[in-house]
């Protein structure tokens, strides 16, 4: 492979070497892309075996408390020193975390190195959007971005067939293994492509190189406290539990703190000048409630067809299929369209406008609702967002001078990263908490009779989800003598009916959330698409 010429920055590679780049920093995504969707398929059979089902949720919060924490102090520092070694760091945390996962010997050390994964996946993910706009410009950026989408979009299709096969077929350890040769590949690609000095921006100089140590530890420990109150509560503890409670208040402390010490800091982990940038803002409101709304459909869309339609889990994961092929070709679309034109409102509104109107057709399936149907619905949602979906990188490091792009990246996808996590846990508790209501309002008067108020408040979907679970209410039916079976069938409607009412109002909440991220976005400015890398925002500083 031949070595890239000197250059002084990287827009000023020839095409071919950027395309070169751009391969490399496709590599890392698809790294981490592959790796959430494989290790979510393996995980039931890894905590079977390293008997942990208890701390299994926290294989997956792990991961997201090191990511979306670590993600605003990967961009300043990419905005300081440069993204190469960052990018590279990154890429090597995560192959690490790969390796040493795979070699666990207990839930808790899976727990920790599923960590180490998370904060090279902090460094990856919003490192590489830089990456590409230190290559291109805004008015062709989409042309790339929406390629981003594409590698998101195959690894969903790939990765839970891939990890279904190395869970039948071999060890669920190749789950993480099978990242090294795709790391390393990466990691080689990027160190040959990519120039080091030459991603430099202008703030090394101004700044020194001084880092504000004391913003970085405070943003973190602000955030993590939010992170884990926000996915214990509803189920691990009550919202109004003290352990919630007690988490938010630390964080709210924590960051009035950190927003204190950032007015004072002469080059600040955060700028809060990005806040005072009326397009920062509101991209950031639209992708965190965007965020929120996505969550409610793809966490939640397996549990109706599993639990509602009564399919399997592999036509659960096949539906999803159709939405991410269309997810997909939507954003390279997007991409295409908004890189010759420039002009991105409309763009935005009318795509996650579809989402929500696709969100809306989700909410009105019913238990009699078929397989068709909800691929058609899932299909109209994954237009709608992935025309969306793109755009806001874009529009966001057009809105902003460049030496602070790396950081207003990563800040875009913080907030993204925060709308998810609110998102899945305020549904959840909005789903248990209708769920509960529903079933004690249609369980049958003869079934509250034959069993205790007790045991009744203790029913939960599983019975639809899991042949163990409805093995243990054949055999606890069973000795209720000659009207057990009907009484279970009974209680398996009452549960059916119950849930597909609860996932119902959970679609038309995230539906609603779909479209005051739509309406934001009337009052997103549009202002032109800038023809070069290093110019200014077309913004002043204080907008």
């Amino acid at each position: 492979m031949e070595t890239p010429a000197p250059v002084t920055h990287l827009s000023e590679l020839s095409r071919r070497q950027a395309l070169l780049v751009l391969s490399g920093v496709m590599l890392g995504i698809l790294l981490s892309a592959l790796d959430q969707t494989i290790v979510g398929t393996v995980m039931p059979r890894v905590a079977a075996q390293l008997q942990g089902l208890d701390r299994y949720a926290w294989v997956f919060t792990a991961y997201m408390l090191a990511s979306t924490a670590s993600m605003p102090v990967w961009g300043k520092l990419s905005d300081i020193y440069g993204r190469k070694r960052f990018y590279l760091a990154g890429m090597g945390l995560f192959v690490l975390g790969s390796m040493l996962s795979g070699a666990a010997q207990s839930m808790n050390q899976l727990i920790f190195f599923r960590a180490v994964q998370g904060l090279g996946a902090g460094a990856m993910i919003p490192i590489s959007h830089s990456v590409i706009g230190d290559i291109f410009p805004p008015a062709e950026r989409g042309k790339y971005q929406g390629l981003t989408g594409a590698v998101f979009g195959l690894a969903s299709i790939v990765g839970p067939a891939l990890g279904g096969l190395i869970t039948d077929q071999w060890d669920w350890r190749w789950a993480f293994y099978i990242n090294l040769p795709v790391g390393i590949a990466a990691i080689a690609v990027v160190s040959r492509t990519l120039p080091g000095a030459a991603s430099l921006t202008r703030a090394a100089a101004a700044a020194r190189r001084r880092v504000d140590y004391l913003g970085s530890a405070l943003l973190v420990l602000g955030i993590v406290p939010m992170l884990l109150a926000f996915t214990w509560a509803g189920s691990t503890y009550a919202w109004s539990s003290p352990q919630v409670l007690g988490l938010l208040l630390l964080s709210a402390i924590t960051l009035v703190i950190f927003v204190s010490v950032e007015r004072g800091a002469s080059e600040p982990i955060f700028p809060l000048s990005l806040l005072q940038n009326d397009i920062f803002r509101v991209s950031a409101l639209v992708t965190f409630l965007a965020g929120a709304g996505m969550f409610g459909v793809i966490f939640y869309i397996g549990l109706f067809v599993q639990g509602v339609l009564g399919q399997s889990a592999t036509v659960s994961g096949s539906v999803l299929t159709p939405t991410m092929l269309s997810l997909v070709a939507a954003s390279i679309v997007s991409g295409q369209v908004v890189s010759p034109w420039g002009h991105y409102r409309g763009i935005a509104t009318v795509g996650l406008s579809i989402a929500a109107v696709g969100m809306f057709l989700l909410a009105g399936m019913d238990g009699n609702t078929g397989t068709p149907t909800v691929i058609v619905n899932l299909v109209i949602f994954g237009i709608g967002l992935g025309t969306a979906n793109v755009l806001f990188t874009i529009i966001v490091q057009n809105a902003v001078d460049y030496h602070v792009m790396g950081v207003a990246t990563a800040a875009l996808t913080f907030f993204r990263a925060i709308g998810g996590t609110l998102g899945t846990a305020i549904f959840g508790s909005f789903l248990a908490s209708t769920f509960a209501g529903e079933f004690f309002a249609r369980a049958p008067k003869a079934l509250q009779e034959a069993l205790p108020a007790g045991q009744l408040a203790g029913i939960q979907p599983e019975a639809l989800l899991n042949a163990e679970a409805l093995n243990q209410l054949q055999t606890r039916f069973a000795q209720l003598g000659m009207d057990g079976p009907a009484l279970l069938n009974q209680l398996l409607e009452a549960i059916r009916g119950a849930l597909a009412s609860a996932v119902h109002n959970v679609f038309l909440a995230a539906a609603l959330v779909m479209a005051a991220a739509a309406v934001m976005c009337v009052f997103l400015r549009e202002v032109p698409l800038r023809r070069s890398v290093r110019g200014e925002s077309p913004l002043p500083a204080d907008r």
